[in-house]
């Protein structure tokens, strides 16, 4: 009997020394460090809604749903002869007010002002004659040769002939002192502001063809040839090949084990077998799910975080909304 009994306390000891031993690990804070974390998350593909920036009828669509595109690939065009005409228009007023400006610049020729100062010499000789005549009146008329009237004639004769020589001795100094300082500088101006529209009407033929941001695969083709369409129009919806994220969530507990720029490695259920290398991108900084007014111990392990993982080769495998499981390295706690 008493024997019995020292063997029933020996399964005893033994048992607690065994429930012991394997809550060591516990104890000492292994179990945490030394589990590999699990998460399961989603595939999130960015989609982007291409269009056109100017109006126009559509000529072209070179592209269909399903159809994988690198980026600058041609996907549509417009009609260009509008945005032709409109350049070519722009074109032609900024070379005619190019041309004025270097008549500006360049001022009167040799031979307009030779003409100018011709015509001044002629007003030269008016004046003397006109000068003659009324010295000859003035003579005259004391004798009463003549009467006040001629004499008044000849007065006005020469007046008119001094302003003529005046006005003529004053289109040689505009000649050949040139364009005012002003007149070049608006003129300046204007050829600025017209190759500011040309460079808009070369811009906005060039908006008559839809080039493909990125590498991607089409989604929707939304329009089709002759439809007309605005700016705010979408033609087709792509799905971008790069990048591609997992949009995963870690617990509260194990929020300490992720940090940014981890490698971490990411499988599908298509095939397990295949992991993809990829990396931590974003942690959020605010918890979901959080409990509107008060949080106990038990409620704070419900807290959510919400992680962007970026995968580095995704391949063609991983698709929109596709579930994946992300296998954290085991031992990481920051």
């Amino acid at each position: 009997m008493r024997k019995a009994a020292i063997i029933v306390l020996l399964l005893l000891a033994a048992v607690l020394a065994g429930g012991w031993w394997f809550d060591l690990p516990s104890r000492l804070g292994w179990e945490e460090t030394s589990r590999n974390t699990v998460l399961y998350g989603n595939v999130d593909i960015r989609q982007v809604s291409l269009g056109f920036r100017v109006s126009g009828r559509i000529a072209e669509l070179s592209v269909d749903e399903g159809d994988a595109v690198k980026a600058g690939d041609l996907m549509a065009r417009l009609d260009p002869d509008p945005f032709q005409q409109a350049l070519d228009a722009a074109e032609a007023e900024a070379d005619a007010l190019r041309a004025t400006l270097a008549k500006l610049k360049a001022g009167a020729r040799k031979s307009e002002i030779a003409q100018a100062r011709a015509t001044h010499e002629e007003r030269l000789a008016e004046l003397r004659n006109a000068e003659l005549a009324y010295e000859r009146a003035e003579r005259l008329r004391p004798a009463g040769t003549i009467s006040q009237a001629e004499l008044d004639q000849a007065s006005a004769a020469r007046a008119t002939a001094t302003a003529r020589a005046a006005s003529a001795r004053e289109a040689v100094s505009l000649l050949e002192e040139g364009s005012r300082a002003e007149d070049i500088a608006a003129a300046e101006a204007q050829v600025d502001a017209a190759a500011a529209r040309v460079a808009s009407a070369r811009t906005a033929l060039a908006d008559t063809e839809l080039r493909s941001p990125n590498d991607g695969i089409v989604l929707s083709r939304v329009r089709e040839v002759g439809a007309i369409v605005s700016p705010s129009d979408s033609i087709y919806v792509l799905s971008l090949t790069k990048p591609v994220w997992v949009r995963a969530y870690v617990g509260e507990p194990d929020l300490g084990r992720v940090r940014p720029g981890m490698k971490v490695k990411v499988t599908s259920d298509t095939n397990p077998a295949r992991g993809y290398e990829a990396t931590v991108g974003f942690i959020s900084p605010v918890a979901e799910f959080t409990p509107k007014s008060v949080e106990t111990p038990e409620l704070r392990t419900d807290l959510v975080y919400r992680l962007r993982i970026i995968v580095a080769d995704p391949g063609l495998d991983l698709r929109q909304g596709m579930p994946v499981t992300v296998h954290l390295p085991p031992g990481e706690v920051s």
